[in-house]
């Protein structure tokens, strides 16, 4: 909120993984108790306090009553009550360890005071790492009930970028395709879109995060979309390129047919057996072999210097861990072997600027990425995505019909 004018408000990731609550100004106590069974876990919520006042200019807030009812925490009060929880437990224990975010505590104005107090009053121990590692190594790994979600989120943002591809033309402003697939995704049910898509015709796909998105397609380039939505706290991170004329020049042809094969051998690899960083090494081998068939890169270069030369046409990594936020858990290593229930991206790319006077004419000016969304199962991948046409011959069929 700004001057009484509302902004959306998206929770804390792992506050919402943890408790579900999604109303902001909150706090979230987890706390391990011994009992006789053994150690337990025993959760306490901090939630805004009701007001008359406030529930005549906003949404109804659910007090420390209705969190207690509709999360299941063991207690709940108001965040005003915090500090003097935090007191009266620092009287009651004299060793134990706090746990927190420690990038964001301190500079949250109010949990930041609480906690300070807290540890500088009581001499509490704080932990060697940020609490953000433990739950993110937790997060990685989506239930059966998160996959369930994903899947609802990949399938909304898939028949979305199908009309998005279906209403392209010549002359059509890359602004239209980004609010249609905005409308589009909203019409399914989902919340938001997960991040300012990319929206990209001809030589601006050469920029890997191009958000401007207000320029026009011209007949003859291609137009690169990479984009997602949000459902119900999960999200969904797609891409494809197509010719806004609907038909694919030879030389956009020839590249976009590189990309492809890569991406399906990138995905077939996508198993337990091995891990983001050699689906990433996997890449670069596979493109800089590429690259040397069609006359790119030199032909007598070894095993690294040709992944390095592959680095120059596809800067950006092979894929990232996706979730409830769409760079999902970066706590979470890229070096670890991928484990069921983990979901990922697989986006190799191909980019060859306008000014790049290394490749023929007819090359140049072209950025092209092909982006799933692939669960990792303790069997072979699965492509959420997969109703989402890649194959260029669907793709020209697709804008044919349209």
């Amino acid at each position: 909120m700004s001057d009484m004018i509302m902004y959306p408000f998206r929770q804390n990731t792992e506050f919402h993984y943890f408790s579900g609550f999604l109303e902001s100004d909150s706090a979230l106590l987890i706390m391990s108790k011994h009992t006789g069974d053994g150690l337990r876990a025993e959760s306490v919520l901090f939630v805004p306090k009701r007001t008359p006042n406030n529930e005549n200019w906003e949404v109804r807030k659910s007090g420390a009553e209705g969190a207690h009812e509709i999360t299941g925490v063991e207690e709940a009060y108001n965040i005003c009550e915090l500090d003097l929880f935090l007191e009266r437990y620092c009287t009651q224990k004299s060793d134990f360890v706090v746990w927190c975010d420690q990038d964001k505590i301190p500079t949250n104005k109010t949990l930041g005071p609480v906690v300070k107090d807290m540890m500088t009053q009581n001499n509490v121990k704080l932990a060697p790492m940020s609490i953000n590692v433990l739950m993110h190594a937790i997060r990685a790994i989506k239930s059966p009930a998160e996959i369930g979600l994903m899947k609802k989120s990949v399938e909304i943002a898939s028949e979305a970028m199908t009309e998005i591809i279906k209403s392209s033309y010549p002359g059509v402003k890359e602004s239209y395709l980004y609010a249609k697939m905005e409308f589009e995704c909203r019409i399914r049910d989902a919340q938001f879109l997960a991040y300012i898509p990319v929206v990209a015709g001809g030589n601006r796909a050469n920029i890997i995060h191009y958000t401007s998105n207000n320029q026009i397609v011209n007949d003859g380039e291609l137009v690169l979309m990479d984009a997602g939505c949000e459902y119900n706290g999960y999200t969904s991170d797609l891409t494809r390129t197509w010719p806004v004329s609907g038909k694919f020049s030879p030389a956009q042809r020839r590249l976009y047919d590189i990309v492809l094969r890569v991406q399906r051998e990138c995905i077939k690899a996508s198993t337990v057996h091995n891990s983001l960083q050699d689906l990433y090494n996997l890449m670069l081998s596979l493109l800089g072999c590429e690259l040397q068939q069609i006359g790119f890169v030199d032909q007598h270069l070894d095993k690294d210097a040709l992944k390095r030369a592959a680095t120059k046409f596809c800067a950006h990594h092979v894929g990232h861990y996706l979730g409830m936020d769409v760079h999902d858990t970066p706590k979470a290593s890229r070096q670890q072997k991928l484990q069921p229930g983990m979901i990922i991206t697989i986006e190799p790319g191909l980019y060859i600027s306008e000014d790049n006077l290394n490749v023929p004419e007819e090359y140049r000016g072209n950025g092209i990425r092909i982006e799933d969304n692939v669960l990792i199962t303790d069997k072979e991948p699965v492509v959420l995505s997969s109703m989402l046409p890649k194959d260029p011959d669907e793709i020209e069929a697709l804008m044919a019909r349209s």
